[in-house]
């Protein structure tokens, strides 16, 4: 039977741990945290815009306080306005989630300043790894492989021409902050990359503040793996193996699951590419959750691609095959409370898929917005499980993400979890705008998916 995301922990320790977390966030991440929140006897407030008024997570956290409005900048990522908010309702803690305020190291050290346990790494460790370009210098000198590319910035286009002939094409230009594969540009021939270079330019400066780019070999035929691990204040750390993420569409994730079939069963390469990942995580001093993603070669080269300071939006498949909580992980490690299991004590059992149900075209993949007219979820039980942001009749706006939902499904095989998830797919109904269930569909339907070898291009070829 399934492990359900159930904790294993003592219950003799509630005191503790926080009797107030702030959730710096919304959707169906903010409900996430406050569900773990309230079996552990934690009070939340949640914070919101005016367009997030009759939101579900709005409604659900013990208290609420508008803080701005629709315009991202003008509430979530409004720092004072939060930390305004969390000192006025005296919370002892603050859960980013991800996205928004996350990966901001002035988020966390001003949380600090306050008093306030911020439920993430420390200041320095999310400014380390902040800046892609210092990132891939860190994982040089640790003796990790990086993916070809510059050592800095490129700003000067025939500086950027002739990096790129170095290093060869197809590259990618990408942006030197932020993440979610946002604002990465594939160029093929040398003769598209000067406009190449102006259009990440701009699309970095919108959508990160920054116009920093740098340039990076393209690997066409490559997969993404991520591991997930843990480590708490003492240094010691839990790795809570891998999950697979290389079906993507224009470098954004849109299925995960785990273990990874990319890996199978060669156990060597499973155990070289964890053991490098805790290894990156202990050269940056890492504290709480975090995620180590690589890209992997079909000739079993792998490459550091990024480490994520926070919870992952895939973070459900990992539950679901161990049988953990990983917002209550993230609460008692912050508190200052040791990991409570030991390496050997966690053994994945099952396959587990996550489908991002987002709200967009299926033609042209932009997203789209209006009224979720219907919106009738499968029914949930211990193999399949909805993590979601959204209920019938809500209105989906065109400021925030379009991220409807996640259904993540079990089973006690990689075979058994594909045939739940087409029936738990074929019973959804999203009616009132345009969604991608039928994309997800189609890739259950895919032959080279059914037997585990896709890699990042599989959508390009669906």
């Amino acid at each position: 039977m399934c492990p359900v995301s159930k904790a294993r922990f003592k219950t003799d320790k509630e005191s503790a741990l926080f009797k107030k977390v702030l959730i710096a966030n919304r959707g169906e991440i903010a409900r996430r945290i406050i569900r773990t929140c309230r079996r552990l006897g934690i009070k939340t407030v949640a914070v919101h815009s005016d367009a997030d008024m009759f939101a579900p997570f709005v409604n659900e956290a013990d208290e609420a306080v508008l803080i701005g409005l629709a315009q991202p900048h003008a509430s979530y990522l409004n720092i004072e306005a939060v930390l305004d908010t969390a000192v006025e309702n005296k919370v002892d803690a603050i859960h980013p989630g991800y996205g928004f305020l996350s990966e901001n190291p002035i988020f966390a050290i001003r949380c600090a300043e306050l008093g306030i346990i911020f439920v993430g790494p420390a200041p320095q460790t999310i400014a380390a790894i902040g800046e892609k370009v210092i990132a891939r210098e860190l994982m040089r000198k640790a003796g990790v492989s990086v993916v070809a590319g510059t050592r800095g910035l490129v700003e000067d286009p025939e500086a950027t021409l002739k990096a790129a002939e170095e290093i060869g094409y197809p590259l990618l230009i990408k942006p030197n902050v932020g993440g979610g594969g946002i604002g990465m540009t594939l160029v093929e021939t040398p003769e598209k990359l000067k406009a190449a270079l102006k259009t990440a330019q701009s699309r970095a400066q919108r959508a990160f503040g920054s116009s920093a780019v740098f340039l990076e070999k393209y690997l066409p035929n490559a997969r993404h793996i991520e591991f997930q691990l843990l480590f708490d204040h003492r240094g010691q750390g839990r790795h809570l193996f891998e999950r697979e993420c290389s079906v993507q569409r224009r470098y954004q994730k849109v299925l995960e699951e785990s273990p990874a079939p990319g890996l199978g069963k060669n156990e060597a390469l499973r155990l070289k590419m964890t053991q490098t990942a805790l290894e990156v995580a202990t050269a940056l001093d890492y504290r709480n959750a975090g995620t180590v993603e690589f890209l992997l070669e079909p000739n079993g080269e792998f490459y550091f691609l990024a480490v994520n300071t926070h919870l992952q939006v895939e973070h459900p498949v990992t539950e679901m095959v161990l049988g953990l909580d990983l917002v209550e992980l993230q609460l008692r490690i912050a508190a200052g409370e040791p990991l409570p299991l030991a390496q050997t004590q966690l053994q994945p059992r099952g396959h587990a898929l996550e489908f991002r149900i987002y709200a967009e075209d299926p033609v042209t993949l932009l997203p789209t917005a209006g009224q979720l007219s219907t919106f009738r979820p499968p029914e949930t039980n211990e193999y399949i499980r909805l993590d979601s942001g959204v209920e019938e009749g809500n209105t989906i706006t065109s400021y925030y993400d379009p991220l409807l939902a996640k259904l993540i499904v079990w089973g006690a095989d990689r075979a058994e979890a594909i045939e739940r998830s087409r029936a738990a797919l074929e019973e959804f109904r999203i009616e009132g705008i345009k969604h991608n269930l039928p994309l997800h569909l189609k890739i259950l339907a895919n032959a080279d998916f059914q037997r585990g070898e896709y890699d990042t291009e599989l959508l390009n070829r669906l």
